[in-house]
């Protein structure tokens, strides 16, 4: 159950479906960056993910391995996006980075998401783009 709503998460982050994402927080959901920013509560969440996507709207989670502890689980893999989706400029504003994420369920939902990854090519090509 609790591998299922993690995978149920990355599903509808990789669809962009901000209603699902939400619909699969927990009231008291807690978001921490990849930086060690914390966004507390699936409303703010809501907004955060509706504003990334608008930013990098094919931002896709692949998953190689997972580490799963009841609750916790790990997920390892890679994540990837085009800033803008700027087709123009496809190749130059395209990354994939080798990233992990931390989950902690609560029932069939999320109630802790984070991120690890260094996100300084990402944070490189928004930059070039201003």
């Amino acid at each position: 159950m609790n591998l299922q709503t993690v995978m149920e998460f990355v599903d509808a982050i990789n669809r962009a479906d901000v209603d699902d994402i939400f619909d699969l927080m927990t009231d008291d959901h807690i978001f921490v960056d990849s930086l060690g920013h914390e966004i507390k509560g699936n409303r703010q969440m809501k907004q955060a993910w509706s504003l990334y996507f608008k930013m990098f709207p094919d931002y896709k989670i692949e998953v190689e391995d997972i580490l799963e502890n009841d609750s916790i689980i790990v997920l390892l893999g890679y994540a990837s996006a085009t800033y803008q989706n700027n087709i123009d400029e496809i190749n130059s504003n395209y990354w994939k980075i080798p990233a992990s994420w931390k989950a902690i369920t609560d029932g069939n939902k999320i109630r802790f998401w984070q991120v690890f990854a260094d996100n300084s090519v990402a944070i490189e090509i928004i930059n070039k783009n201003k």
